[in-house]
């Protein structure tokens, strides 16, 4: 894998938020993750799948995936059949759409550094259409004000606004196993005017290692978030309602507590994994020590304790239909909705209280029908 940026593209919407942040994540170990080195593996296949869809030569690269299952193999198939889609689209307004993949795109005109790689480019008819593949099913990416396409768009028009005549850029997230494919088009002009007047005056704030810290969201893919002093700070200000009873909290209180508790708690958590992995690697807390979980019994060869149980006479097998994430697996998506489609259902989600800026629809409580009444 290739160096990344200091500005990262993927990292924009931390150090946008918090340009600080930047500087102070250079002192920690880029650990990785399994979700990364599973991600890898999926652009690997989805950039395979393109190519040939396209009838460019290129070697399959399968048998050297560690993560590779059937799930992944229908999400590339599918990535390649939505780009091929978006081409045949293109070609009829314009004869000759340019099609890049994997393009290296250079933003450094706005960002010190600044360089990412786009996993597909299509330009035609006015258009420069950026697509990015995303293969997490935690977190739903929306293509609408995403810095990291923006900052990939930007890279494109670097190389071909000068010789193509583009109007519009169209941004397209496509996340497969969250059914999502989030597309948002904007005119060019407006794109660098947020270059101008945002992200350049950021960035320099950010690589000069200024600027004010600032805690939200973002905070989850910081490396310094365990022990970041104004996260910790942000979030002791609960500590000022002094833990009373709801009941004995205003109104005003417990708003104020609701847009600030999901931080709160993944906050605390990441404090308490933290000190965990510091204790394993040998640090000892005050007050605190480690101990031996809690575990269950398990076989330790689960072939043989079927056929002793079968010489006993039992049956040691538990037989039940497969869940439908299990099923979905096992048949495919396509497969799936074709045979058992139609004995699906989806009951009514337990109601959730979320900000306003949610995009799901409110619902109504009997008792607000009441008093509209």
């Amino acid at each position: 894998m290739g160096k990344h940026a200091l500005l990262s593209a993927s990292a924009s919407h931390r150090w946008l938020n918090c340009p600080p942040s930047v500087r102070l994540c250079e002192s920690y170990e880029d650990k990785g993750s399994d979700y990364a080195a599973e991600g890898t593996d999926a652009h690997t296949l989805c950039e395979y799948k393109l190519k040939t869809a396209l009838g460019i030569n290129a070697k399959d690269p399968t048998i050297s995936l560690t993560y590779y299952n059937e799930e992944m193999e229908e999400c590339a198939n599918g990535y390649a059949a939505y780009i091929l889609e978006l081409v045949e689209s293109a070609k009829q307004n314009c004869t000759d759409p340019v099609i890049l993949i994997e393009q290296r795109l250079d933003f450094s005109r706005y960002v010190e550094g600044g360089f990412g790689t786009g996993d597909c480019v299509v330009i035609a008819d006015g258009t420069l259409h950026i697509v990015d593949y995303k293969h997490g099913q935690g977190v739903l990416v929306e293509a609408e004000d995403n810095p990291q396409m923006k900052l990939y768009a930007l890279g494109a028009l670097e190389i071909f606004d000068g010789i193509y005549d583009i109007d519009t850029v169209s941004m397209t997230i496509y996340q497969p196993r969250r059914d999502n494919v989030s597309t948002h088009t904007v005119f060019k002009e407006s794109l660098y005017q947020w270059a101008d007047e945002v992200l350049k005056p950021t960035a320099e704030l950010a690589y000069a290692g200024e600027g004010e810290f600032n805690c939200g969201e973002w905070c989850q893919f910081c490396k310094a978030k365990h022990d970041c002093r104004a996260r910790t700070e942000r979030n002791m200000e609960l500590a000022r309602y002094e833990f009373k009873l709801p009941p004995l909290l205003s109104e005003d209180d417990v708003e104020d507590i609701l847009g600030k508790i999901d931080d709160l708690i993944s906050w605390a958590s990441d404090i308490k994994d933290y000190a965990l992995q510091a204790a394993i690697s040998g640090k000892q807390w005050n007050g605190w020590k480690l101990v031996e979980g809690r575990s269950n019994r398990k076989y330790t060869d689960e072939a043989a304790v079927a056929e002793a149980v079968s010489v006993a006479g039992f049956d040691p097998y538990e037989h039940k239909v497969l869940g439908i994430t299990a099923m979905t697996s096992l048949l495919g998506k396509r497969r799936f909705e074709e045979i058992i489609g139609s004995f699906i259902e989806k009951p009514q989600g337990k109601p959730t209280l979320v900000p306003e800026s949610d995009k799901r629809p409110a619902i109504y409580t009997a008792q607000q029908d009441f008093n509209e009444i």
